[in-house]
């Protein structure tokens, strides 16, 4: 156990690996740019007969199984994430690594899970002490779970760093036919589908003392993470009216400071209906946290819907905001929705953007 040194949870670390960019900063990039690399799947058809158009790190084999799909993406950004840390420090760091991964689908392979754990531990073992890897499989929304859990772990004293991580890969011939045979597969045909894509975000945790004693520049706070669960998930049928969301968006909203609003948000629509008609319910539920409802920004639109990587990718994007200073405002929300239900949210606060009344 840890002495809890004070309630601030800083980012003092990311790493990125998507089909826009296979490092943090050049993802950021790319994004802000509005690149988008969406193109034909070499060997997969949709069952009207055309190419699957998808979103692939074009670095990694088309071929590779999933499992190495996945190490593939998270090992080279974790170690990105962890970079500046290693540099402070003469002996390995204990680090708590909790990651967040797919919700089960097809195409999963039997122990993938623990496999994955396992190999992904082992490859940074020479680098930190590896306190203990959890593995949450809660897609979209799961990274928001492993930030809630991170922020306990530091305020309480259990952990000095947290590496948080998502990971997702859409590309197994198995889950791609899934989604053709859902009508969730973007075609020409069904337009309200989305991309599948496949990517990898890490960010590094630690207190805001911790950060300091290292000279580590702190530029963005990690001010609350929170999760709800919605009774009428996709795929059944029920009616959503984004009661999970609101649930999520209220207790993350809750830490505004002084009446402050949000002015950056940052979400996981994909061109599903039902995310943006959930979004419009939890804003209607939020009256004056946002101060422009309709302004926020979707990544999906560049490098796919990237899954369980939602979460810790979309504060890589927040973090590089702040550090490069064109967040508009200090506050940036985060959101994202898990197929089987989980909803989550963010709220991080940069500490080099003054608020601008």
């Amino acid at each position: 156990m840890f002495p809890a040194l004070d309630r601030s949870v800083c980012i003092i670390g990311t790493g990125a690996r998507t089909p826009v960019g296979t490092s943090a900063p050049a993802s950021a990039a790319a994004v802000r740019a509005g690149i988008a690399v969406m193109g034909n799947h070499p060997f997969m058809i949709d069952k009207i007969g055309n190419p699957m158009v998808v979103c692939v790190d074009s670095t990694v084999p088309v071929e590779s199984s999933m499992l190495d799909r996945f190490l593939e993406l998270s090992i080279s950004s974790a170690r990105e994430a962890l970079t500046g840390l290693l540099k402070n420090l003469g002996t390995p760091p204990q680090v708590s690594v909790l990651l967040a991964l797919p919700e089960e689908r097809p195409g999963t392979p039997d122990r993938f899970q623990n496999d994955f754990a396992e190999r992904f531990a082992a490859a940074l073992a020479t680098q930190i002490y590896v306190q203990e890897i959890v593995c949450q499989p809660l897609g979209h929304a799961g990274g928001f779970y492993c930030m809630k859990q991170a922020l306990n772990r530091i305020q309480n004293g259990k952990s000095q760093f947290c590496l948080v991580g998502g990971i997702d890969s859409y590309l197994e011939p198995e889950t791609l036919e899934w989604l053709d045979d859902l009508d969730q597969l973007h075609s020409e045909t069904t337009i309200w589908g989305f991309c599948p894509s496949e990517a990898a975000g890490f960010c590094l945790l630690s207190s805001g003392q911790i950060a300091a004693s290292l000279g580590t520049r702190i530029e963005i706070e990690l001010v609350s993470a929170a999760t709800a669960q919605e009774p009428n998930p996709i795929k059944t049928e029920t009616v959503c009216i984004g009661q999970g969301l609101s649930e999520a968006f209220k207790k993350s909203l809750a830490y505004l400071q002084n009446n402050n609003q949000v002015h950056h948000t940052i979400c996981d629509m994909n061109g599903e209906p039902y995310r943006g008609n959930e979004y419009g319910f939890s804003v209607l539920r939020s009256p004056g946290k946002f101060a422009d409802d309709a302004d926020f920004m979707t990544p999906a639109d560049c490098w796919g819907d990237i899954g369980a990587a939602s979460g810790p990718l979309f504060a890589v994007l927040a973090s590089f905001a702040a550090k490069k200073g064109y967040a508009p405002r200090p506050n940036t929300f985060l959101w994202a929705s898990s197929e089987g239900g989980l909803r989550g949210a963010a709220l991080l606060r940069a500490t080099t953007v003054k608020e601008r009344h």
